[in-house]
């Protein structure tokens, strides 16, 4: 093994990002241009060789430079955004193919990270958070987190065995905002951020803005896809957009989910959300209610504090189930003409 040395980078900036200290990856990864060639750095703890595919045919190998995991190859007369993969051999011999997540530009645009700084951003949940998204052509999610004071931030998940070394995010300087894309990582992946303090403690956390996460002492965020349900309750949406709200009787039958009614012959489990729309809704139009009032649903860990202490403001409990599963619950208390209110609790906001 050779002495640690890369040209145009500066040995404190390679100790730095080894150390998981350094606070802009996309210095150190990804391709780069070196005079007349164009160099591509790959850190992966986990492979023990790293093949450049250009164009999926021909293959360059990677040199390891450092045994933590340092790759770097040397790609003659390529230029800086040469279409290329990874591909990856295991310590067990197994291979797979990728693209490189540090090959892309940043991709937050500069309004939405001026509205957010300004607090006029009222869809900020459509940007921050894991979203799926193609981008140039490559399937994957897109990450952001808000992490003003963090030294670094990482992704981890099932797709890269936690390790925190290996997905450190682009942060967007002046705006506290982290940010990846990792092609390849699909729907129902778990993962969280690893935040690295200025004083060196590392913190795993959830995502703020996750749209299903685990629940109980299993607090992973879930990659969830809210594009496809297709609603069905638009005779509802039209005739309660031209009622005359204030001048109509209103009855509220407010419900704690979680213990309205349980199975007791199945381990005294709780209902799903499609089991409410066939147990709680033919109760409740049979009673006369005219709305359903859920008590809080966001996610959150302790069953005692009935949903007032709050994780995930984005994600429904996945206690009863997935968000298109209480859709379908939400959409059949419309068509059955029943509306739903569900409590906030901005209040209560554990850690």
């Amino acid at each position: 093994m050779k002495p640690f040395e890369v040209a145009g980078l500066p040995p404190d900036d390679l100790n730095s990002f080894l150390s998981g200290t350094h606070s802009d990856p996309f210095r150190i990864l990804g391709p780069h241009r070196m005079g007349d060639d164009l160099a591509i750095r790959v850190f992966r703890p986990d492979a023990q060789k790293i093949d450049i595919l250009v164009d999926r045919q021909s293959a360059i190998a990677a040199e390891k430079i450092h045994r933590d995991g340092f790759f770097q190859a040397s790609v003659p007369g390529a230029a800086r955004d040469l279409d290329y993969h990874l591909r990856l051999t295991s310590w067990d011999g197994s291979e797979w193919v990728v693209r490189d997540p540090y090959r892309y530009g940043p991709i937050m645009g500069e309004v939405d990270l001026h509205l957010f700084a300004e607090g006029q951003h009222w869809q900020i949940y459509e940007k921050f958070g894991a979203h799926l998204r193609t981008i140039g052509g490559d399937a994957g999610v897109y990450f952001a987190v808000w992490a003003p004071n963090a030294q670094r931030v990482s992704v981890v998940g099932d797709f890269n065995g936690w390790d925190g070394r290996v997905y450190p995010m682009r942060k967007l300087l002046g705006s506290g905002t982290w940010e990846l894309f990792l092609p390849g990582v699909r729907e129902g992946a778990h993962y969280k951020f690893e935040i690295r303090t200025h004083s060196g403690a590392l913190l795993l956390k959830s995502d703020p803005f996750a749209f299903f996460n685990q629940h109980g002492i299993s607090t992973s965020s879930l990659i969830y896809n809210l594009e496809r349900y297709k609603w069905r309750d638009q005779a509802w949406m039209e005739a309660r957009r031209a009622k005359d709200w204030p001048k109509s009787a209103i009855s509220i039958y407010e419900v704690h989910l979680g213990s309205w009614r349980r199975r007791a012959e199945e381990g005294n489990r709780s209902l799903s959300y499609l089991e409410f729309a066939e147990t709680l809704l033919p109760y409740v139009v049979e009673m006369g209610y005219t709305h359903i009032e859920l008590m809080p649903i966001a996610e959150h860990p302790f069953e005692g504090s009935w949903g007032y202490q709050v994780t995930n403001y984005y994600a429904p409990t996945s206690r009863f189930g997935t968000p298109d599963e209480l859709r379908q619950f939400i959409d059949k208390c419309h068509q059955a003409g029943t509306g739903v209110i569900m409590d906030w609790v901005p209040a209560h906001f554990p850690k």
